[in-house]
């Protein structure tokens, strides 16, 4: 296996094309300021280096990838690859990843990337914190378990994903994703899951104003519920909620449960309110005819 060690490339293509190398403790740096230093890579390991220049690994094929630093100057790092690991990674620059489909596994990463991990798939995350504006745009078979994570469009037209042991603090997050599941976890933010297809989220702590609205197949198991008005506008919904629902309004069909709802609006002019049945601990008398729409 050929190997690089300590030595600095500015140079564009520095290593372009190499395949079963080893690239340790080298710099990617300097005034030539040249790009795609390992584009069209197969079998590499990378350790301890710095990357401050463009478009790193694109059309990677295989590549182990550990305790590395990219700058803001890394721009677009990873796209087009598959079969990549990343370990104890630093990642700074703008659509850090993008585009990669096929075993790519982030562990022990920290992550500031405005729009991270666009159209990927078979992505998997762990043990990991990330900041970012729009992540996980359009990305598909997806398992992510103990994130971090600081955003604001989140996880908007994912598909197959499910969510473990996460503190998600975001704002429009789940937008016309389709069979997500989230357990035990932290979501934060305003307008959660709107128009989302087959969404469960399962002993989750959901905070923010008007979420769940909207949605087709939604289920919540024993889950609790903060700060969250207009609850489950336009929603076929089955939820079971440990504590208060501050309010519902206008739930298309389904089965609602806590042990305190603060306001039920039922307006009869546009749904029909016999399709929802709605228990809490308060006034039993408030229950509506049950509904088969979704099953749970």
């Amino acid at each position: 296996m050929i190997e690089f060690t300590k030595q600095t490339y500015d140079e564009e293509r520095a290593l372009y094309g190499i395949n079963g190398a080893k690239i340790i403790d080298c710099s990617f740096d300097g005034p030539a300021d040249g790009e795609s230093a390992l584009k069209e890579t197969s079998d590499i390991t990378v350790e301890r280096c710095y990357f401050n220049l463009r478009y790193p690994f694109w059309h990677t094929k295989g590549a182990a990838i550990r305790d590395i630093t990219m700058t803001e100057g890394c721009r677009a790092a990873l796209w087009y690859d598959e079969d990549i690991t990343m370990e104890n990674c630093n990642m700074n620059g703008i659509k850090a990843l993008r585009e990669c489909h096929g075993n790519i596994f982030l562990g022990e990463c920290e992550i500031h990337s405005p729009e991270f991990a666009w159209r990927c798939s078979d992505l998997r995350i762990k043990h990991s914190t990330l900041e970012s504006e729009y992540p996980f745009f359009e990305c598909r078979d997806m398992e992510i378990d103990d994130l971090t994570m600081t955003g604001k469009y989140s996880f908007q037209y994912v598909e197959n994903a499910i969510i473990r042991n996460s503190n998600l603090d975001t704002k429009d997050a789940f937008w016309h994703s389709k069979n997500v599941t989230v357990e035990d976890s932290i979501v934060r933010g305003e307008y959660l899951g709107w128009y989302s297809e087959n969404l469960k989220l399962v002993r989750c702590k959901i905070i923010g104003t008007q979420p769940l609205c909207y949605c087709k197949g939604l289920v919540l198991k024993d889950c609790t519920m903060e700060q969250t008005d207009l609850s489950f506008e336009n929603s076929e919904v089955n939820a079971v909620i440990s504590g208060k629902i501050d309010s519902v309004k206008n739930p298309i069909c389904g089965e609602i449960t806590a042990g305190e709802i603060g306001e039920i609006i039922l307006e009869a002019d546009r749904i029909d309110p016999s399709k929802t049945k709605i228990v809490y601990r308060q006034s039993e008398s408030k229950q509506k005819s049950k509904s088969a729409c979704v099953g749970v």
